[in-house]
Formats: C-alpha cells, sequence, structure tokens
C-alpha cells in the first residue's frame, strides 16, 4: 500500500471532481494550491507510474450528447483470439469501452463492449457490425440495455484516509 505525500493528497483533492475547463488546467490547479504547473504535471505522471492514478481521461455525458440507447454487448469469444479481437473492437467510434473479463459459472461471456447509439434500434445495428468483424470465432452473444442512468465519480478522499 502506498501513502500519498502532503502534496499529491492536494492535488488529488483539487482535482478528483475533474480538471478546470481552461486552456491550461494543470496550470490553474497548480495556482490553486501554489505550485507551479510543472509541479502538478511531474507529480501527476509519477502518481500515475505508481498505479495511484489510473488515467486522465475526458468522460463525456453521452445522455447530453443525444446517445440515449446504451447497451452492454456480451460475447463469447475463443480464448485465444479474444486478445486481439478485444482490441479491434475496442478501437470502434461507437464503443466507449471495452474489455476482456473470465467466464463465471452459467455465464460464457468473456468479452464486453459498451455501445452508444441514439436508439436500440441503431445499437443493434452496431452490434450487428462488431458480430460480422468477430465472424466465426463469436460463439454466443447477448446485450444488456441501460434503463437508467448511474452516478459516476472517480475516487473521493475522505479525510484522514491514504
Amino acid at each position: 500500500m502506498t501513502t500519498l505525500s502532503a502534496i499529491d493528497r492536494r492535488i488529488i483533492a483539487a482535482t478528483q471532481g475533474g480538471l478546470p475547463l481552461t486552456p491550461a488546467p494543470f496550470a490553474e490547479v497548480a495556482g490553486w494550491l501554489g505550485l507551479t504547473e510543472a509541479q502538478v504535471i511531474d507529480r501527476m505522471e509519477a502518481m500515475q507510474a505508481a498505479g495511484i492514478i489510473r488515467r486522465v481521461a475526458l468522460a463525456p455525458n453521452h445522455y447530453a450528447l443525444g446517445l440515449v440507447a446504451n447497451g452492454m454487448s456480451v460475447w463469447d469469444i475463443e480464448d485465444d483470439r479474444a486478445v486481439d479481437l478485444g482490441a479491434q473492437i475496442g478501437r470502434l467510434e461507437f464503443v466507449s469501452h471495452c474489455y476482456l473479463r473470465p467466464r463465471a459459472d452459467g455465464w460464457p461471456y468473456n468479452l464486453f463492449a459498451m455501445i452508444h447509439g441514439h436508439s436500440r434500434a441503431e445499437v443493434e445495428d452496431l452490434r450487428q457490425q462488431i458480430a460480422a468483424l468477430l465472424g466465426p470465432a463469436c460463439r454466443g452473444q447477448d446485450i444488456l440495455y441501460s434503463t437508467r442512468i448511474l452516478k459516476k465519480t472517480g475516487l473521493r478522499l475522505t479525510q484522514g484516509g491514504q
């Protein structure tokens, strides 16, 4: 387990709600904390290298963009092809995230890909594109549609926590 330095803790606390939408977000965070932009960037890179921060990424609200039909497509892919095919699926512009998971008892699926579209019909068309790409390496598939928006947040530090 890694203990955060006081500076790292302050940087995380300042950015846990998101980076400011400015041309120089790290400089603005640095100004809030009395640090230099280079210090903030260096510390965030070090925390990422240590595995404390997984990534710094944009998280658009797909509902606000009109992408109101969202389905987690699940695929039973031959294990020896899953990594290569998963990487191809993950690069599709309509897939927001794609990952491999171990099969579970009674659950044959090992590849998961979140598909976003303007309607369920569009999502079904996109799912068929994935099926065509997977071809005979796919032994089964299904889709689980979102029925409500869940609040998504990242790590939130609390007082006294590491």
